[in-house]
């Protein structure tokens, strides 16, 4: 009996994140989709039949552990796909501490602690962690500080990651998008005060063709950074 793969996925209700899912989704894979709250989780089951649910909020990292104790957590995990994030733009002389919490939560703390509850089964199964960086985890223009800062420690950490698993034959994979259409890139748009037109970005699908690539490619070799950029 072949065994197909089991991928856990943060981010799967909306751009690249639903597009990755249902790539995985109509092959056949196992797919475990991480929900804010049980009325999201409700959704995301509706929209992928037989995939299973985690519920616990990534804007609070501190209280993921307590969550995921209540909860099945699956006993096999091939990769984990850190695919959510928020965004909020201001200079640095109007950002918030809330601002930058929330932005730091969602996109660093969150998945460091994801990915330490899952390393046991991605140890045993070899598995792999992918993390949706951003261009601005590469470089941080004016209004962006919080979130570029957030990519970058992402970048960090997935660096860090790859160090310290190689031995235990985890591969670590972060992709850099550029601009991509989805309902984040609307949110931006409309913080710059400038149009949305999703024609003028990548499409999602395009970004999920080159995640799927990362995870298929033979063991033999690993992505360890993959940068996506609007071809037009």
């Amino acid at each position: 009996m072949v065994t197909m793969a089991t991928h856990v996925i943060t981010g799967a209700g909306s751009g690249i994140g639903a597009a990755v899912a249902r790539r995985l989704h109509a092959r056949g894979d196992e797919l475990v989709l991480h929900a804010r709250d049980a009325g999201r989780a409700k959704e995301l089951a509706a929209e992928f039949p037989g995939a299973r649910t985690l519920v616990g909020d990534l804007a609070d990292p501190d209280r993921l552990s307590w969550a995921f104790s209540h909860q099945s957590l699956p006993d096999r995990v091939d990769s984990l796909l850190h695919v959510a994030g928020v965004v909020d733009l201001g200079t640095v002389g109007e950002l918030t501490p809330k601002a930058w919490h929330h932005q730091l939560n969602v996109n660093l703390v969150a998945p460091a602690e994801l990915t330490r509850h899952f390393l046991p089964q991605l140890r045993l199964s070899q598995g792999h962690v992918l993390f949706v960086n951003s261009g601005a985890g590469l470089n941080a223009h004016a209004e962006w500080s919080a979130y570029a800062a957030s990519k970058h420690g992402l970048k960090a950490l997935a660096d860090s990651l790859r160090h310290e698993e190689h031995a235990h034959g985890v591969r670590v994979t972060s992709v850099y998008p550029g601009r991509t259409a989805s309902p984040m890139q609307a949110k931006v748009r409309q913080q710059e005060g400038k149009e949305y037109d999703p024609a003028k970005w990548i499409d999602p699908e395009s970004v999920a063709t080159t995640i799927v690539m990362a995870l298929d490619l033979p063991r033999d070799a690993e992505v360890n950074d993959l940068t996506v950029r609007p071809g037009r």
